[in-house]
């Protein structure tokens, strides 16, 4: 399974950007997510998305702002953030688990086997 990632950019505080996230070779995820690092933090959950049901989950620090969705037909994973904040800034990874993550574990990266490549989002004060 390959994950691409794509959408980061700079923009500013208050500002809206989208992400895309293209899965290809095959998979039966049962989640699809979206997790972002800074250099001075370990890697955080943001949101993931039953592929089925299309329940979504998302980090207390983005819920409200951020809204995770998937295109079955494009095999894709959008991550639609508004009202950016400068604590926002990092670089967005999607990942995908391998179809047997039980809900408890959905926001745990250890529970997601494929990763794409990351995508840099700056948000200017």
């Amino acid at each position: 399974v390959q994950l691409q990632a794509s959408g980061g950019g700079l923009v500013q505080a208050g500002g809206s950007l989208k992400l895309s996230c293209a899965a290809s070779g095959g998979t039966s995820s049962r989640y699809m997510a979206w997790f972002r690092q800074t250099p001075e933090k370990e890697r955080e959950f943001v949101a993931t998305i039953e592929w089925r049901t299309r329940y979504t989950y998302y980090a207390d620090s983005v819920k409200g702002r951020f809204t995770i969705s998937r295109s079955s037909r494009e095999n894709t994973v959008y991550l639609e953030m508004n009202n950016l904040k400068p604590e926002d800034t990092a670089v967005y990874y999607c990942a995908a688990d391998m179809g047997r993550t039980i809900l408890s574990a959905n926001r745990n990266p250890t529970s997601y086997a494929y990763w794409g490549q990351g995508t840099l989002v700056t948000v200017s004060s």
